[in-house]
């Protein structure tokens, strides 16, 4: 009887002999266990590039745009009627409870002179409670506060973006850039936040009080109560749902909306956007793995060729062992193992392989370069299971052959 020690010399023996035929039959392994570490690795840093974007709006947040509205028998598209005010705001931070923050908005565009340089941005007029509902910070400077908000001031806190674009070489604060015709001081440089989950720059912005943007850039004095947005955050995920119907409610009941009428505002809630997204990635995430995993299979194949071809050349050896006392369970386990010993090499190699892969494309990509322990360990068993499928057959017809006839063979 063959001891375990003799019999892992005896298949490392074997392998060793046909070193080019070993690392091509462990080449389908290698791929295929590259190929799943590196689309599972790649997916899950799709996921987290989604999910730290989408934070990087602000956490527990909703927003609230104006929707569309029946005007003379014609439908606007959503955002072209006028229907949320800053006594919306107000009503929703008095009467709706969990609510951290509430800060109405308005957009506009325009381009901005500074230093003899130009640039167009978003400009937006928000209060002092911005920075709170979209968990912002200034990195130099200040913030305005409400006085100058009430006074309409000419002051603005730039994005970085916004900053470097104009002021490449030197401290924006405290410098004047020219807005819409006007002379604007510039207070504070915001923290850098990168792009959203939608693929745009939020540091590429310039807030200023919400009454001057008004006034003086997105041409609203006539209807100085309507705002284009309203963020509103929650004091925790778990009441965001609740805040969100709260407010729903309490906007409809402002608004005379009645049951069955359509919304003339639509409340977008982030952490649902980004759920939403995450589980649309993770399907395309066990997509890619499945498709990579036929490598896997494809591997096994290879394994079990070459394994009877093994069997093959080698009849006379078990033959010979046979005659010198070895049982059929002896033949099995040492053909058995010598398929596992190639699907775990060619799975360790593969999964290093798939982890330089993963780097190499989440580089490119700008992803964050996840590789799971948890998908490693999956690889590897399966490719050790691969082994023991696809070796099996090969090393039960070794063990079937007749010593007799295995010794005449030439």
């Amino acid at each position: 009887m063959m001891t375990p020690r003799d019999l892992f010399a005896t298949a490392a023996r074997a392998l060793r002999i046909n070193p080019l035929r070993s690392a091509l039959t462990a080449l389908g392994v290698i791929i295929g266990v590259a190929s799943v570490v590196a689309m599972v690795a790649l997916g899950q840093g799709a996921q987290k590039q989604i999910q730290a974007s989408i934070s990087s709006l602000g956490s527990n947040l909703l927003i609230i745009v104006p929707g569309s509205a029946n005007q003379g028998g014609v439908r606007g598209a959503p955002g072209s009627f006028n229907s949320l005010t800053l006594a919306d705001a107000e009503a929703i931070e008095r009467e709706v409870a969990g609510v951290a923050a509430v800060a109405p908005s308005q957009r506009g565009s325009a381009q901005i002179v500074a230093q003899g340089a130009n640039w167009n941005t978003r400009i937006e007029g928000v209060t002092p409670s911005y920075l709170a509902a979209r968990d912002w910070g200034v990195a130099s400077g200040r913030f305005f506060d409400d006085r100058e908000t009430r006074q309409a001031r000419k002051v603005a806190v730039i994005g970085a973006t916004v900053a470097r674009e104009l002021f490449p070489n030197s401290d924006p604060v405290g410098e004047r850039v020219r807005i819409s015709g006007g002379a604007y001081e510039i207070i504070g440089v915001l923290d850098a936040k990168g792009q959203s989950g939608f693929g745009q720059d939020q540091d590429d912005i310039v807030l200023a009080p919400l009454q001057t943007v008004k006034r003086r850039v997105s041409g609203r004095q006539g209807r100085a109560n309507t705002v284009s947005q309203i963020s509103v955050k929650a004091e925790s995920e778990d009441i965001l749902a609740q805040v969100q119907e709260d407010a729903a409610t309490l906007l409809r009941q402002r608004h005379r909306i009645g049951e069955g009428d359509t919304d003339d505002f639509t409340v977008q809630n982030l952490s649902s956007i980004a759920e939403t997204m995450q589980q649309t990635t993770q399907v395309f995430t066990g997509l890619l793995a499945g498709i990579a995993a036929v490598s896997l299979l494809v591997g096994g194949i290879g394994i079990m060729n070459i394994m009877l071809v093994s069997v093959t050349e080698r009849t006379r050896e078990i033959g010979l062992r046979k005659a010198l006392g070895a049982r059929k369970a002896d033949i099995l386990r040492q053909f058995g193992l010598e398929a596992i010993v190639l699907s775990l090499a060619g799975g360790f190699v593969g999964l290093i392989v798939g982890a330089l892969a993963a780097w190499g494309i989440t580089s490119a990509m700008g992803l964050p370069l996840t590789v799971g322990l948890m998908s490693a360990a999956v690889a590897l068993v399966f490719s050790a299971f691969v082994g023991v499928a696809f070796g099996s057959f090969p090393a039960w017809r070794a063990a079937q052959l007749d010593p007799i006839e295995a010794l005449r063979r030439e």
